[in-house]
């Protein structure tokens, strides 16, 4: 399926092959250009033919005298017009497919190298957590007064260091900021429980991520972060809200066809879903105009 393509391409492809979708769509537009031309070089034969034959129509062409010392039929005779016709028809339909493939390896070339920037940005925050982490040294303990009288009060014990949030904690006050439209809030609480590596909320977390990136209109990242929360468990109460939100992220950067075929797929794993996601999911088929 399109969407296991998002997430393993920037796996499994190597840097060297991202240049290679623009010189092949390059190539395969030349051979466009020129398969085009080929079009119109027979349509300006036709025309002449046409002309020849007099009325301008296919069914009564005035037939011409062949050259002298040949045989055959004459130039504007209905075979050769037929011949020349499908020739034409061959020609358009050998376009209208590289037209196709170019695009096809165009929209590839894209989303691979936006699912890498994805990558690079996972690894950046994470390097940055980490380093954050290892410059906090412990604070040095303050010295200690050579004599205190006793009616001189005790100094105050220093506050202690304000304990990680959990999980659950991040997740909640994800909630709270995308409730508030602070997409960037949203998104750094999912990736911090990503990051910690609990994979009890793993698809928790990356559901939150998607909605966030959604909500920033980062469509192709968005879905990648909805495939991973429905790969991890496909069986759960969240598998369905995270397909929805794959077909959204789909009809954001007009992949209208995959849409559609998530949709179809939630229809057919998950037949009775709820009324919020159902209507949801009504909503998305009719944006998509899926059938």
């Amino acid at each position: 399926m399109f969407r296991k393509f998002l997430l393993l391409a920037p796996l499994l492809l190597p840097p060297m092959l991202l240049a290679a979708g623009p010189a092949a769509a390059q190539m395969e537009s030349r051979e466009g250009i020129a398969l085009q031309n080929q079009i119109l070089q027979l349509r300006q034969e036709l025309d002449m033919m046409r002309r020849s034959g007099g009325g301008g129509g296919y069914a009564a062409p005035v037939p011409m005298a062949p050259p002298a010392g040949r045989g055959g039929v004459a130039g504007g005779s209905p075979e050769l017009l037929s011949q020349m016709l499908e020739r034409v028809g061959a020609l358009e339909e050998e376009v209208r497919r590289l037209r196709g493939q170019v695009q096809e390896s165009e929209y590839r070339v894209r989303t691979t190298q936006q699912a890498l920037e994805k990558l690079q940005g996972d690894m950046d925050y994470r390097l940055q957590q980490l380093e954050q982490g290892g410059a906090r040294a412990p604070a040095a303990a303050p010295a200690r007064p050579a004599q205190r009288s006793e009616a001189e009060p005790a100094p105050a014990a220093p506050p202690a260091a304000a304990a990680p949030r959990t999980a659950e904690r991040a997740l909640a006050d994800g909630q709270t900021a995308l409730s508030r439209r602070d997409y960037g809030a949203a998104e750094a609480a999912a990736r911090e429980v990503i990051a910690a590596r609990n994979t009890a909320r793993a698809q928790d977390a990356q559901i939150l991520l998607g909605d966030a990136l959604l909500g920033k209109r980062e469509f192709q990242n968005a879905a990648l972060a909805y495939d991973d929360a429905y790969r991890r468990n496909r069986s759960s109460g969240r598998a369905p809200e995270a397909m929805l939100g794959l077909a959204n992220s789909f009809l954001g950067f007009g992949a209208k066809r995959e849409a559609c075929a998530t949709l179809d797929d939630l229809r057919s794993e998950f037949p009775r879903l709820s009324g919020g996601l159902a209507d949801r999911a009504a909503e998305a088929r009719k944006r998509g105009g899926c059938r």
